[in-house]
């Protein structure tokens, strides 16, 4: 019986895949924690600012994307989650994180896969874009055209905040990270030395781009702006603001059609 057991065990892991936490050992020592989950066409999830990638797990749009049958990877990008926090400027400079997520997907051995972000996981993502040709698809949620801007004065905003100038537009997301323990110098060094991507590197992107925002989200400027940026790319609307439209239905639903 016991022996049974233990088969059905291994079947069941080689199946959904490892959906404990595991680690890459980046470029510069830094471990970066990820979730493998699934199997078949592969999907990288990336994360917004503050969060990790526990925050995909209260959306609907990981567990539908495992259900129809995806490979599901999802890092905590440096600073956030069970990953290594680099506390110097040398952590998180020259697109760190984008070189992170690249490594990782070599590690993986995937030729080829979707990637999807959200808010700050926009960001990353629209600058992986500009480097990895792997990624045939890719979803842009939550984000406007003003992160292409590199003195983008709300990147700057928050950058000061967590260093600790604080104001009333800053305060409750300094608040909430203080909250559940985030790492305030690391988020202060993500806003720092953020990626960039200029509208030249938007116009050169080969893959296929979905451009998905909440009706009511527009701190991070136009998505509408963004799409006429980005060649071979769509546009939907759905309702909601910037902190719940990712765990809508209609956000799932419009990413999986677009899939």
């Amino acid at each position: 019986m016991r022996g049974k057991i233990i088969i059905i065990i291994i079947f069941f892991m080689t199946y959904v895949g490892y959906c404990q936490t595991q680690y890459l050992e980046s470029f510069d020592g830094t471990q970066i924690a990820y979730t493998d989950e699934g199997r078949g066409k592969v999907v990288l999830l990336i994360h917004g600012f503050i969060n990790s990638g526990a925050s995909w797990e209260k959306t609907l749009l990981k567990p539908m994307l495992l259900k129809e049958g995806y490979r599901v990877i999802v890092p905590d990008l440096r600073g956030t989650g069970s990953s290594d926090k680099p506390q110097k400027d040398s952590g998180y400079i020259n697109d760190a994180e984008v070189r992170d997520l690249i490594l990782l997907i070599n590690k993986l051995n995937i030729k080829k896969y979707k990637a999807v972000g959200y808010s700050r996981g926009s960001i990353i993502l629209a600058e992986l874009l500009t480097q990895d040709k792997r990624i045939k698809k890719a979803v842009i949620g939550g984000m406007g055209l003003d992160f292409t801007n590199k003195d983008w004065s709300r990147r700057i905003l928050f950058a000061n905040a967590f260093r600790g100038d604080t104001n009333s537009e800053t305060k409750g997301a300094v608040d909430y990270a203080k909250s559940i323990n985030a790492d305030l110098r690391s988020l202060h060094l993500q806003q720092k030395h953020q990626p960039c991507t200029s509208l030249e590197e938007l116009s050169k992107i080969k893959a296929k781009v979905l451009i998905i925002a909440g009706d009511l989200d527009t701190d991070n400027g136009s998505p509408l702006d963004l799409q006429k940026e980005i060649p071979k790319s769509a546009i939907k609307i759905v309702n909601g603001g910037h902190n719940d439209t990712v765990k809508t239905l209609n956000f799932a639903t419009e990413i999986l059609d677009f899939l």
